[in-house]
């Protein structure tokens, strides 16, 4: 008999774009009806994808949400690939925002649980999680995660927070919307069984980059 209770499909990349993870999600509804699943996502594809995640019981969503403001969305992302053509600056910044803010509402509608990871990013976007925070939750969002930044790429000078930081950061959003405390670091790569018997199966092919 299996142990597993939750199946995860997160990263590398994202799985939105991947017709893998939707074969995938298929033989798990057939063989494993009562898995509970759960995907993370960026929230470009999420409008496009969200009826097919409907139909296999995908009941756990997770959008990585940085900015509501496409002026700091800017400062994030280098590009957004999207329908076969690519997008820089605000422009795409803004295309990134109007998906993940359709998708979320979307989710919210089909009684998804809806969980947003926000990096944590310090001089590019820390005065703004509270903002992101209070949006979500008027949006029906469940809970709400801080990750603190992985320093590298064009954020390689960056000093990530501090736990104290991280802390501080969420008894501000707390205000707003339930945190998520327990995460240490994301890994969205990550395979295998944890402790609360999730298991995570990699999926490549990257929509948009830092």
């Amino acid at each position: 008999m299996s142990i597993l209770k939750v199946i995860g499909i997160a990263g590398p990349g994202e799985p939105l774009a991947n017709e893998e993870t939707f074969e995938t999600l298929r033989r798990l509804d057939e063989q494993y009806p009562n898995v509970i699943k759960c995907l993370s996502t960026n929230g470009l594809l999420l409008p496009d994808k969200i009826d097919l995640l409907q139909k296999y019981d995908v009941g756990n969503i997770t959008v990585t949400l940085n900015a509501i403001d496409p002026e700091i969305g800017a400062k994030i992302y280098q590009f957004v690939n999207y329908k076969g053509k690519r997008y820089t600056g605000i422009e795409g910044a803004k295309i990134l925002l109007s998906q993940q803010l359709k998708g979320i509402e979307e989710a919210v509608k089909r009684h998804m649980i809806v969980k947003i990871n926000t990096v944590y990013i310090p001089g590019i976007n820390d005065q703004h999680i509270p903002e992101i925070a209070k949006k979500v939750a008027e949006m029906g969002v469940y809970t709400f995660n801080v990750i603190p930044l992985i320093a590298q790429y064009k954020f390689a000078n960056i000093t990530p927070p501090t736990m104290e930081m991280k802390r501080k950061m969420q008894d501000e959003c707390t205000k707003y919307i339930r945190q998520m405390r327990h995460c240490k670091r994301c890994r969205a790569d990550a395979i295998g069984k944890t402790r609360r018997g999730c298991s995570v199966l990699p999926i490549r092919n990257t929509v948009i980059l830092f």
